[in-house]
């Protein structure tokens, strides 16, 4: 378990796609900015098999999201995430994304970790900044969304721009 001040992130297991295709089945889960999904645990289970996925949790072990990684190739990777609706507003994934951060620099080779944003989801392009990733430009009409194709923005942060650990302290490196 990686822990942050205010919440916490555990890996997802096997047994926890249940929960996982709970939230994701539901169409108010991902809110406005997401395409509609509906998958089984096992269509999870093959997408997440190239990623790594882990639950955002409150101190008291709640589950309120989640927040994932997908290796892109070489040293790059790209993550995502997502939070119930009840939960967002209160600085839960801005932590959660800079846990995730100093865990993937501290433990991989990365020379950059990625993110794809809409362009309207003002929440989420604050969620990143506040962790130091810039804005790297519009990629138009990239994302299929509830019947219309949408604009997104790419933002990403290098290894040298992060430098340090924020909130983890130490990790043991993946094999």
């Amino acid at each position: 378990m990686l822990e942050g001040e205010v919440v916490n992130l555990r890996i997802v297991e096997k047994e926890d796609f249940t929960q996982i295709a709970e939230w994701i089945n539901n169409p108010n889960f991902f809110g406005e900015y997401n395409p509609l999904m509906q998958e089984t645990k096992t269509d999870l289970e093959k997408r997440f098999e190239q990623g790594k996925m882990f639950f955002i949790e409150k101190k008291d072990g709640t589950k309120i999201g989640f927040i994932g990684q997908v290796p892109l190739g070489g040293p790059l990777l790209e993550i995502g995430y997502a939070l119930l609706p009840s939960e967002r507003g209160k600085g839960y994934c801005t932590e959660a994304v800079k846990i995730m951060v100093d865990y993937l620099f501290l433990s991989k080779e990365m020379a950059r970790i990625q993110a794809h944003i809409d362009l309207g989801n003002v929440a989420s392009q604050k969620v990143v900044e506040k962790n130091g990733f810039k804005k790297e430009g519009t990629q138009r009409k990239c994302f299929f969304v509830k019947g219309e194709w949408r604009d997104m923005l790419l933002y990403s942060i290098l290894r040298e721009e992060w430098r340090e650990p924020k909130i983890l302290t130490k990790t043991v490196p993946e094999k």
